[in-house]
């Protein structure tokens, strides 16, 4: 029940500016984000670089009403790539891009419009030397996320998709996309979804997430490993050995902020570790999800809300 209520709240406008203004916020943004501005995510990855992570970064914004937004949101995306680029960070950091974000929900040609943003987005991180991935978002989304991907993959091959655990179709989507130069992170879902169309239990979801990485491991593609838990962590290396997967043929994944040692311990064992690394002033739905995914975010969020 908290959980779904959290999620509900990350979409909630009246909750958006209450937390915005909260005195004590700037210490909960700077623990899961890495700032508003792209000389902030610019740091960030330098400071993460440094430390043997890759990166992806993820301008934060969702809901995009008009099509100013999806196009500043475009232009964002290209100016941290070209500030990655400056700095020479291209070799170990990406963007991911929602959708949403750059216009897929808008009136009419939506869709069209994000493809061609997409599009754009691409185009400046391969004149820079590096990828793109497309992050998934709720289920109604799917569908045109994954025919977007397939667009794009036409003309930047490299490109990487997402697909969540928790959705009845993903274990059918994962033989679909375990293929050769197929780029496929593997999250367990973070939106609040119907019986009919997704997995309610946490255990339920882990199960799907092993049958999920079986195949994507045992297929031609590079998995990467969106998870924190130790667990799954254990038994993705064990699947990676039992595929003979070589160690840059795969990777692991986590959010900018969460489980940092075991982050580092993983860089230490010899394996790619990506951090997701969101920035930007849209903070708000991204860090209440965060807390519903994990229950002791909440209070660290309540503190930090206080001022404490």
């Amino acid at each position: 029940m908290l959980r779904q209520a959290l999620l509900l709240a990350s979409r909630n406008k009246l909750l958006t500016r209450a937390a915005t203004t909260a005195p004590g916020v700037g210490a909960l943004v700077g623990r899961f984000a890495a700032g508003e501005t792209t000389a902030d995510a610019v740091t960030a990855t330098r400071a993460l670089v440094g430390r043997g992570f890759q990166v992806s970064l993820d301008h934060l914004g969702e809901d995009t009403l008009h099509r100013d937004q999806a196009d500043a949101t475009r232009d964002a995306y290209v100016s941290v790539l070209r500030a990655l680029a400056d700095e020479g960070l291209t070799a170990h950091a990406e963007v991911s891009v929602k959708l949403s974000a750059v216009g897929q929900a808008l009136a009419g040609d939506g869709p069209k419009i994000a493809t061609e943003n997409a599009h754009a987005i691409c185009s400046a991180a391969t004149e820079v030397g590096t990828t793109v991935t497309l992050d998934m978002e709720d289920h109604t989304t799917t569908d045109l996320t994954l025919e977007t991907l397939a667009t794009l993959r036409h003309d930047f091959p490299a490109t990487g998709g997402v697909l969540q655990a928790y959705l009845h179709r993903t274990e059918a989507d994962c033989a679909d996309l375990a293929h050769a130069g197929s780029r496929i992170r593997l999250c367990k879902g973070a939106y609040s979804e119907p019986e009919s169309v997704a997995l309610q239990s946490r255990h339920d979801v882990d199960l799907a997430y092993v049958r999920c990485l079986s195949i994507l491991m045992a297929g031609s593609g590079y998995p990467m490993l969106a998870t924190h838990d130790p667990r799954l962590i254990e038994i993705g290396t064990d699947l990676a050995s039992r595929s003979a997967r070589a160690a840059d043929s795969y990777e692991f994944q986590m959010l900018y902020g969460v489980r940092p040692s075991a982050q580092a311990d993983l860089v230490a064992a010899g394996a790619t570790m990506r951090v997701y690394v969101p920035y930007g002033s849209e903070w708000y739905g991204y860090l209440v999800r965060r807390m519903a995914e994990r229950p002791a975010n909440l209070l660290l969020g309540a503190r930090a809300m206080v001022g404490r």
